[in-house]
Formats: structure tokens, C-alpha cells, sequence
């Protein structure tokens, strides 16, 4: 007899559970899943000041269309050391040519090569999670 009742209360606390309305998300809604508004990226801004220190510079322009692969690096073809002063484009600092033993390498060091790991687009986007990150200037009331 105990055996049912336990059954029939398990079933009904299910049901119960079950028919109430949830309030949690669905795995759509949830913010990691939800795609950013992206809108048009800016033009050609110029500098963009940075909010921490070391933070790798921003890029002031859009970067659709460049190739940034084992075998090509469209960046360097404005950033180049060679092509900089006629493109007017900033030119690659000099520690991306250090390997990891500060000695100085042909070209760029493979573990700089790869521009957009640390260098990213500016765009107006809408956050999918809000921020209340403050730079340092701001903390300091500069």
C-alpha cells in the first residue's frame, strides 16, 4: 500500500510541477545564444583611444573582406614597415618582429602574425549583456 501512495504522490507532485507556468528561459533566449545588432562599422575614424593600459589598439576600420591566414596577411600590406609611409597607415611596432627570445626575426613573428587575435574591429553594436566596466581614466575622474 505504501508502495502506491508513493507512486501516486510522485505522479501527482509531477503533474503539479509540470502544469506550472516557467519562468526560466529557453535555451534561445538566453543571452550567450542571442546574435549582437550589429549595425554598419565605423569609417574610417582614425585613432581610437585606449581604455587600459598595453591594450592593443583598436581598428578605426572595417575589416570585411581581409585575409588574415597561415598564408596571407592582408594587413601588411598597409602596415608594412616598407609600405607604411606611403599608405600613411600606422606601421607595425617593432616587438612583433622579437620572437619569444627578443632576437629579431626576418618578418613577422609567427606569435604576432596573426593581427585580429588582439586587434579588434570598432563598431557600434548593442551589448547582449549590459557592462559597468570603467576605464581607469574614468575612476580616477580624468
Amino acid at each position: 500500500m505504501r508502495k502506491y501512495l508513493t507512486l501516486i504522490l510522485t505522479a501527482l507532485a509531477g503533474f503539479a510541477v509540470a502544469e506550472t507556468p516557467s519562468s526560466a528561459l529557453t535555451m534561445e533566449q538566453m543571452p550567450e545564444n542571442v546574435a549582437p545588432a550589429y549595425t554598419n562599422p565605423q569609417k574610417d575614424v582614425g585613432s581610437i583611444p585606449t581604455t587600459f593600459p598595453n591594450q592593443p589598439p583598436l581598428v578605426p576600420h572595417s575589416i570585411r573582406g581581409l585575409q588574415v591566414t597561415k598564408n596571407a596577411n592582408q594587413c601588411l600590406g598597409c602596415h608594412s614597415p616598407d609600405v607604411s609611409p606611403t599608405t600613411g597607415a600606422p606601421r607595425v611596432p617593432e616587438s612583433h618582429f622579437l620572437d619569444r627570445d627578443g632576437k629579431r626575426t626576418e618578418g613577422t613573428s609567427p606569435r604576432r602574425y596573426f593581427c585580429l587575435q588582439c586587434h579588434v574591429q570598432q563598431t557600434d553594436v548593442n551589448p547582449i549583456v549590459q557592462n559597468k566596466f570603467e576605464t581607469i581614466r574614468q575612476k580616477q575622474g580624468k
